[in-house]
């Protein structure tokens, strides 16, 4: 009688597929173990969940959160007050409804909220992203990047965006009482905007934004993906062993969702529909209207830009951010906490050079990097270009002092090659003082005087640049026997001062043997 095959154990089944796994791509792929669930008694009922105890705690108002970003983001003002305001919406509607949950729950979870997710307007480097992590920095919630362009609608090659969700819950430790008040920030949303109003063909931004939609709303995302082997895997044996699986999910409701983009072709379009007067400014110049013209972006303007009514309707605040000028590049330099600045005196510092800036230089630098037109972005390609060969030629040159000035900038290679004569002449300097070091230390030690005339201190400094050695390992090296050698000449002749001359650094041997001979000889006398 034909029987089927018993289902095969986790440990059986992790056999077989790390057999396959290896079988057909090596090393590259491996598969690790299942969690092994806890055995439940016969006859006990699951219990019922209990109530989440999250621990989150939001106390802040508007003017915390912006005085805290006015540290790292320079400029930027009215976007930092409408997110700071749009944080504090948000969190507080969570305390309310967390607190009114304790008295009536079922008030609680009918409580009605318009969702303040975020999107961020603005070009490239002007502090978006910087926005959004010290905002998530300072309340203490879980936060997840990414870029749109990495998603597609499921069914198409791509990410799922699901698991941007599932992500949150990653870091926080897979604590999904916390994760749930994490935000969320997707950037290059305009690369997602349909195609169809330039004749193009959308492939899947639209669905990207569907699926984005149900998300920003509120919806149950599983913990375990549909494409995660292992994790449904786990789920077929939790149902084989009770009879059923639990689905873990995670609530989107009171996750914050914020998208940002630089819109390229949104400034071009709004400023065309002004100049047409749609909205009564009719006879406004385009130039004055040219740095502003993103805070009069509406709606329709989304809309016809590529996104669908529904996906933009979910998010209500807009953030205009301000392009950067040379002034605002060099105010980034001198006064922001996260400055490119303490970034490079930290990479000098680290060769034994300390680094100073001049106010001059830094202008010319922010001048040079606005000409770059990528924002604060532009600071960290000039800076690179700048201190590219100082960095390679300056490490370990004996140079101490780098002091940036407005002739560096304008002339690095000259400036440069000026440093690295004045640093090998103070490396030069600091390894004659490290063996007239050596040489009082061997007199103290050894009841002798020892001393380098300026040829065996020129030979010794030397070697020491050739050989790649520290000066005192170096004269360790060299007259390890002197101690010995020199106690005899004492001996024999009374001679307690002892000139070494270049001849004593290249043949120490020789020298030392000339001297101990000399001094079993008739004419010997102490000097």
């Amino acid at each position: 009688m034909n029987q089927n095959p018993p289902f095969p154990s986790p440990e059986e089944l992790q056999a077989k597929l790390s057999e396959f796994m290896k079988s057909n791509f090596g090393d590259k792929v491996t598969f690790a173990s299942f969690a092994q669930p806890e055995r439940a008694e016969v006859g006990d009922e699951e219990e019922p969940p209990k109530p989440i105890e999250d621990g989150f705690v939001f106390d802040f108002l508007p003017r915390d959160i912006k005085a805290h970003l006015d540290r790292f983001v320079i400029q930027q003002d009215e976007a930092k007050k409408v997110l700071a305001i749009a944080v504090c919406d948000h969190y507080n509607h969570i305390n309310y409804v967390r607190q009114l949950a304790t008295e009536d729950a079922v008030r609680a979870e009918e409580t009605e909220y318009a969702k303040q997710n975020v999107i961020l307007v603005g070009p490239t480097g002007v502090g978006k992203t910087y926005l959004i992590k010290h905002v998530a920095e300072l309340i203490k919630v879980p936060f997840v990047k990414a870029d749109a362009t990495k998603f597609s609608e499921t069914g198409y090659v791509g990410g799922d965006v699901e698991d941007l969700v599932r992500e949150l819950v990653q870091k926080a430790d897979g604590d999904v009482a916390r994760a749930q008040f994490g935000i969320i920030y997707i950037d290059e949303i305009d690369k997602i905007a349909s195609a169809n109003n330039m004749g193009g063909r959308d492939v899947s931004g639209r669905g990207v934004q569907t699926t984005l939609l149900k998300l920003m709303e509120e919806t149950e995302v599983p913990l375990r993906s549909a494409n995660d082997l292992q994790g449904q895997l786990q789920a077929a044996f939790e149902f084989q062993r009770k009879g059923k699986a639990k689905r873990e999910t995670i609530s989107t409701r009171n996750i914050l969702f914020v998208v940002s983009g630089a819109f390229e072709r949104l400034k071009t379009q709004v400023a065309r529909r002004i100049a047409q007067g749609q909205i009564g400014f009719q006879n406004a110049p385009l130039a004055v209207l040219d740095n502003d013209v993103f805070k009069h972006v509406t709606t329709g303007d989304f809309v016809e830009y590529g996104f669908e009514p529904e996906f933009i309707g979910r998010l209500p605040v807009r953030v205009v951010c301000e392009e950067l000028n040379a002034g605002d590049l060099y105010k980034i330099m001198k006064f922001s906490e996260g400055s490119i600045l303490r970034q490079y005196e930290r990479a000098f510092r680290a060769y034994g050079i300390e680094a100073s800036f001049e106010d001059e230089a830094l202008l010319l630098i922010a001048s040079a990097a606005a000409l770059e037109k990528t924002g604060a972005r532009g600071l960290l390609t000039v800076w690179e270009k700048l201190f590219r060969d100082y960095k390679y030629h300056l490490a370990g040159s004996g140079l101490t002092q780098l002091r940036v000035s407005e002739e560096l900038v304008r002339e690095p290679v000259r400036v440069l090659e000026r440093l690295m004569a004045e640093g090998h002449q103070q490396e030069k300097a600091a390894m004659v003082h490290e063996a007239q070091i050596f040489a009082d230390r061997f007199s103290a030690e050894h009841a002798v005087e020892v001393r380098f005339d300026e040829s065996a201190l020129q030979r010794l400094a030397q070697r020491a640049e050739a050989e790649r050695m520290k000066m005192s390992e170096l004269c360790a090296h060299l007259f390890k026997d002197f101690q010995f050698g020199l106690s005899l000449i004492r001996k024999n002749m009374g001679r307690t001062r002892f000139v070494l001359s270049a001849s004593a650094v290249d043949a120490p041997d020789k020298f030392l043997s000339d001297l101990v001979l000399q001094s079993y000889g008739p004419a010997a006398a102490p000097e």
